[in-house]
């Protein structure tokens, strides 16, 4: 049985789905692994690296015909129509956004397989591509505004005088979250965050952050049954916006990483937010190509508003390609050793496993989530 990785063709995108690492993992499930001629450049993995652990370097039209097809975003359209028949194609396939694409997936009967929706519960950890991307665009994410902002991080004390810390306001604590709090710390700045869900307190406060938010009866059931943050009413959001503003004009670096899944990412920071803060301050919207958490930002681009720049880089966690790769190659690897009889050799897909029931959009010409019809 072939499986394959293509070479990532949409702006940004600098991952790949296989690392060579990962070949020796997939070659014992008894895998013929095939890697498009050049797809690991970006991360920084050569064909001859891949060639080392034993894939095949071929060309694009003989990955799209293997038997398993692996990507990090969906194919484009004409590549989807000439996808091998009944074959498997796992991805981020983002079907929030993709529905145009449902169509031919189901006409040449391809089992499509969204690793983003894999379920968050303990057995599916190693698979949770979300969570290993998020923490490092949270860790990007800190970098970046480092890069951007005109002073240090930590306080230093010097003959010349004392060099007051960076504070550093994390909007959203989730994976990336958490991961901003822990960076910026280490990096010496006083941080401070805040989420709507009043569970995260705890976790904010053992990274040595401190914690802000409207604590009421809405905020004690603000959490999805999927570790998610849900949207808000607009009271909850009109009173959390009035305590984040009094406390973004006193911040040095503000990062959003709010989310909500399927949904155009919820406004954090406001113009007049922006507006308040001081000269030479910066605000990194990881959720800029979801809409963006700040109105000013734009996808892929550094705004300069009122001297306060807003960063706006679009895939983050490809901005740490390799090590994102490595990850990602890792989570495909967990879920497929799911798939895969050992013995046999061959791939099943059990629609009652909870894992893979969750993930597989479109199965034998039908579409099986249907949340996304």
């Amino acid at each position: 049985m072939q499986i394959s990785a293509i070479k990532e063709t949409h702006k940004y995108e600098a991952r790949v789905a296989i690392s060579p690492n990962v070949v020796k993992l997939l070659k014992g499930l008894h895998l013929e692994v095939l890697i498009e001629e050049g797809a690991g450049i970006g991360s920084g993995y050569s064909d001859k690296q891949y060639k080392d652990s034993g894939a095949l370097i071929v060309s694009r039209d003989q990955c799209l015909n293997a038997d398993i097809c692996l990507c990090v975003k969906i194919p484009d359209m004409s590549e989807l129509e000439i996808l091998k028949e009944a074959s498997v194609l796992i991805g981020i396939l983002n079907p929030y956004e993709n529905k145009q694409y449902f169509e031919i997936l189901n006409k040449r009967k391809i089992s499509a397989c969204c690793m983003e929706l894999i379920p968050r519960i303990s057995r599916a950890q190693s698979m949770d591509v979300l969570s290993s991307q998020a923490n490092l665009a949270g860790y990007r994410s800190v970098i970046d505004a480092a890069e951007q902002f005109g002073k240090a991080f930590p306080m230093m004390m010097t003959a010349a005088g004392r060099v007051d810390p960076a504070k550093v306001m994390v909007l959203g604590v989730g994976v990336a979250g958490l991961q901003a709090i822990a960076t910026a710390k280490r990096l010496g700045a006083v941080v401070s965050a805040t989420d709507v869900r009043a569970a995260t307190k705890e976790q904010v406060e053992s990274l040595g952050a401190k914690f802000v938010m409207v604590e009421d009866d809405e905020s004690k059931n603000s959490e999805t049954q999927g570790g998610y943050a849900k949207e808000m009413s607009e009271n909850y959001k009109n009173k959390q916006a009035k305590l984040i503003s009094e406390t973004i004009e006193k911040q040095d670096i503000v990062i959003c990483t709010a989310l909500i899944p399927g949904k155009k990412a919820p406004t954090l920071i406001s113009k007049e937010m922006v507006e308040s803060m001081a000269p030479g301050s910066v605000v990194v919207d990881l959720a800029v190509e979801a809409g963006g958490n700040c109105p000013l930002s734009k996808v892929g681009e550094v705004v300069k508003h009122n001297s306060v720049k807003i960063v706006g880089y679009a895939n983050v966690p490809g901005r740490v390609a390799k090590d994102a790769s490595a990850l990602y190659a890792k989570n495909i690897f967990n879920f497929l050793s799911l798939l895969i009889n050992k013995d046999t050799k061959k791939l099943t897909l059990n629609l009652e496993d909870e894992i893979v029931s969750a993930v597989v959009l479109t199965y034998d010409g039908k579409l099986r989530l249907n949340q996304f019809s």
